[in-house]
């Protein structure tokens, strides 16, 4: 059985027919572990595509949301709520990076699309940069920055603004797709659909550096390698490059549909009213979960989890079909000698659940932050059962 299908022909949904989904009819979670209808539990080393940074039922996570329902689940952004307020200097704090304005909002591609409304709205230029292998979402801004999505999935008759895609692995040619013209570069300095693949310090330096030398505003799309999936509170500080825009969602709610927009100083000066907006965004139930997952990272110590955990999986892991790994911190490529998907059906059928990418040879792993060095041991076992 492929390991990603749609549902049996014929049977009846009012589900539109867009995703590819996992034989795996999922009823409950636990920790690290989702339990499926058929009585099956799996080790999940997905996480939910990220999202899931506590695992499941965190009891912190789960007191913050019924907290905040009992006193009240949602007001517009019109009232002003001291949740909101507290839950943005928490995130300011835990980022450290001194981008200490935050715009909140519902989805990581959202907040894509409004860190580069604002690019252009301040620069007044016309061009986006992004890099080859980039995904940045599935909306109009976001999908034309996101590499291949024109050929594949797009659907809108043009894009909004031209874009030129630079290479991910060649710091000395930024120069020739970044001038004045270009209001902003968008990067993930960790990509996660790109297949677990490290920018590294000299690329994200040399973009910060010519974004500086032409004045284009430099965005960080850290949807899914942020909020300590790096090891850091933010792979921002992991490399010691700071970016004007910091755009971050998936773990930040935990599987709460939250995201936030940081913001330079500078550019935060230049905002007036109406330049963006939204409904849901900064509601207190979604304001109250980024709380405390910003509280548990750091009560738990899941930043140094984070990183334990990661270098034991480099360590351990080089066993049957895998030949290396990427990445940082618990968003990991391992690397296959035979086609990942394969690997991938070959661990689903030991009850062992992870991620592919773009790339067809990287296995992708995206697991909670409190995963255990146990764990890891499983998955090496169940791969060393796997022939390369």
């Amino acid at each position: 059985m492929s390991t990603a299908t749609h549902a049996a022909e014929g049977a009846a949904s009012h589900l539109a027919r867009v995703f590819a989904q996992y034989p795996i009819d999922v009823v409950r979670g636990e920790g690290v572990w989702i339990h499926a209808r058929d009585g099956r539990k799996f080790l999940d080393f997905y996480g939910g595509h990220a999202v899931a940074g506590l695992g499941y039922g965190h009891p912190r996570w789960l007191a913050a949301l019924e907290r905040q329902a009992r006193q009240i689940a949602f007001q517009t952004n019109a009232l002003p709520m001291a949740i909101r307020e507290r839950a943005a200097a928490k995130l300011v704090k835990f980022a450290g990076l001194g981008l200490d304005t935050v715009f909140w909002i519902n989805s990581g591609a959202e907040a894509n699309e409004n860190a580069l409304k604002l690019a252009f709205k301040l620069t007044g230029r016309t061009k986006a940069v992004a890099l080859e292998q980039g995904w940045h979402g599935r909306t109009a801004a976001a999908g034309a920055v996101t590499w291949g999505a024109i050929e594949k999935w797009y659907g809108f008759p043009r894009r909004p603004f031209d874009v030129s895609f630079a290479p991910r692995d060649r710091p000395e040619a930024i120069e020739q797709y970044v001038d004045r013209d270009t209001a902003a570069v968008i990067v993930e300095p960790i990509q996660g659909v790109g297949g677990a693949y490290d920018l590294g310090k000299p690329m994200l330096e040399a973009l910060r550096r010519r974004c500086d030398d032409t004045g284009a505003l430099l965005i960080f799309d850290e949807v899914q390698c942020g909020m300590g999936r790096s090891g850091s509170p933010f792979a921002a500080n992991h490399y010691g490059v700071t970016p004007d825009l910091l755009t971050t969602a998936k773990a930040l709610g935990n599987g709460f549909p939250v995201a936030a927009l940081l913001i330079a100083r500078r550019i935060a000066r230049q905002i007036r009213y109406d330049d963006m907006g939204t409904t849901f965004g900064g509601g207190p139930m979604a304001c109250a979960v980024a709380e405390a997952v910003i509280d548990a990272i750091e009560s738990e110590s899941l930043l140094h989890n984070v990183r334990t955990v990661s270098t034991y999986i480099r360590a351990n892991c080089l066993v049957g079909p895998v030949t290396g790994v990427q990445g940082e911190g618990l968003l990991l490529g391992l690397r296959t000698s035979r086609p990942a998907r394969e690997v991938q059906a070959a661990l689903m059928e030991r009850n062992i659940l992870t991620g592919t990418a773009g790339d067809p040879q990287v296995l992708r792993l995206l697991p909670a932050y409190i995963l255990n060095e146990s764990h890891v041991d499983q998955l090496c076992d169940a791969l060393a059962q796997i022939h390369p």
